[in-house]
């Protein structure tokens, strides 16, 4: 099983899915600011494993400050922080996890025991990862029967996380319980998560997929051959609703229009309870060259205006069920994501 990103001998090894599906390259980060660059050019990709990714980033910064005094270690850390948290700025657990190593500055401990805190916590949270992905697996999977046909949009497998996924581990999580489930992925336009890394995991695991270009989702609905949506998530406000890869609006507003249930899988870190609805989410706007190149040649006139939002925002209205490590969470979403929360809360300071 591959992983997508890992830490050894004090070097964060990323897969680089950028070279998906032609070529399998890893990459060996060596400093915070490979990292940063990692994250900002999509070589790793998928809020969780953008959290994890940028956590294991700190600890490589850590290597360039040599000071032994606390207020300038702090204002070293801090920065870098700030480099990384500036790579992306819809997937909100790049900053959950930023916020975590940052709660580990404290001036009472000496410099060097906050340095091993803060690797501990980092090597903690890409662990983590992985066991809350499965236990997402075990809740969402019930949601899927025997013989269901699934869309999905982008990619939410291992690689979007440190290892599992969210969307896919659901569906990797149905598959180990015998049932025989097909997956249908959108291309994912303008960058192919769907047709270079969601197929191209299916397909490792031997699990039957069908690629579709994004403007085909509504065809096969109609047509009955489409049971259920799983996707995964950037953010997700209090209210629940949810942004994620542009393109996922349109399919929950089809979805809604044929009947067919439309699911949000994601961790609780996903989850900003500081917005009180998806109006508040900023939207990341990529390089236009992203639209108007493909494989490093034009394919649109020169001079064109472009608008390239890497996301869009799915009214609360439109999902069904959003499917998390502590079970799948159905509205009223404000209450159901705030007892959901408050549960988690205390299953960590416990």
């Amino acid at each position: 099983m591959f992983r997508t990103v890992d830490y050894q001998n004090g070097v964060v090894r990323i897969l680089d899915q950028t070279r998906l599906p032609l070529e399998t390259v890893y990459l060996d980060c060596t400093n915070y600011h490979m990292v940063a660059e990692a994250i900002q050019r999509l070589r790793v990709r998928g809020a969780p494993a953008i959290g994890v990714t940028a956590a294991l980033g700190v600890t490589l910064g850590l290597k360039e400050i040599q000071t032994t005094d606390f207020q300038e270690f702090s204002e070293k850390v801090q920065e870098i922080c700030r480099v990384l948290a500036a790579t992306r700025p819809t997937a909100v657990n790049l900053f959950w996890a930023l916020e975590r190593i940052k709660a580990l500055l404290h001036k009472e401990k000496s410099v060097e025991a906050i340095k091993k805190e803060i690797e501990a916590e980092a090597i903690k949270i890409l662990e983590e990862d992985v066991s809350i992905n499965r236990r997402m697996g075990e809740y969402g999977h019930e949601l899927i029967h025997d013989g269901d046909v699934i869309l999905t949009h982008c990619n939410a497998g291992s690689l979007a996380t440190a290892g599992f996924g969210t969307a896919l581990g659901v569906i990797r999580a149905a598959v180990s319980q015998g049932k025989q489930v097909k997956v249908w992925a959108d291309e994912t336009r303008p960058l192919l998560q769907g047709a270079r890394l969601t197929a191209w995991e299916l397909l490792e695991d031997g699990i039957p997929v069908t690629l579709i270009t994004d403007n085909m989702a509504g065809y096969f609905m109609k047509q009955g051959k489409i049971d259920l949506v799983i996707v995964g998530a950037d953010r997700i406000a209090a209210n629940g609703d949810v942004a994620n890869k542009i393109g996922t609006y349109s399919v929950a507003v089809l979805a809604k229009e044929h009947g067919i249930p439309f699911y949000v899988a994601a961790p609780l870190s996903t989850i900003d309870i500081s917005l009180e609805s998806g109006e508040k989410i900023p939207i990341e706007e990529r390089d236009s060259r992203e639209v108007t190149h493909f494989l490093g040649q034009r394919i649109a006139p020169e001079g064109v205006e472009v608008a390239n939002p890497a996301f869009d925002v799915t009214p609360h209205p439109y999902v069904k069920g959003i499917i998390t490590e502590v079970g799948v969470l159905t509205p009223p979403y404000t209450e159901t994501i705030r007892q959901a929360m408050r549960a988690a809360s205390g299953e960590f300071s416990g």
